[in-house]
């Protein structure tokens, strides 16, 4: 009995530890998703800046120069706010490998006492069997007569 408790904590812990992982995986993916955001956004504004460069050499506008700096102003303030929130995004990270590391933990340690289970038990049942085998012998040996007795 104890041993079926044991098989289903097992298969239990191996489930959590699969969450887990897939949990890393997700945190992996969304901080991958938040760096390639970040650059496009980058890239997008380098790109405004660039255009703003080009039409102020060949004449733009004071309306037309004050809407692309406000866009400009724009994109600044959503990458700081974007560049804030990337600790979120690795502290998520974190937190995912270290209950991965726990369960991960968990699922080894049930292996462990399982198999410590098993050895103590195949042990006991050599045991048992020799002591048997012993048993026999004596009976065996109680039932020969002896060479010395006439």
């Amino acid at each position: 009995m104890a041993d079926h408790a044991l098989q289903l904590l097992l298969e239990k812990a191996q489930e959590d530890e699969k969450q887990a992982q897939l949990s890393v995986s997700a945190a992996q993916q969304s901080l991958d998703d938040y760096y390639r955001q970040l650059e496009q956004i980058e890239q997008y504004r380098l790109e405004y800046c660039r255009q703003m460069s080009d039409r102020g050499q060949s004449g733009l506008s004071a309306s037309a120069f004050g809407h692309l700096n406000k866009f400009i102003v724009q994109l600044d303030e959503t990458l700081a706010k974007q560049r804030d929130a990337e600790h979120q995004f690795k502290d998520h990270l974190a937190q995912c490998r270290e209950t991965w590391q726990q369960t991960r933990q968990h699922r080894q340690s049930l292996e462990w006492l399982i198999e410590k289970r098993e050895r103590e038990e195949a042990e006991r049942a050599r045991y048992q069997e020799q002591r048997q085998m012993d048993e026999m012998a004596a009976i065996i040996a109680r039932r020969r007569p002896s060479p010395f007795s006439s």
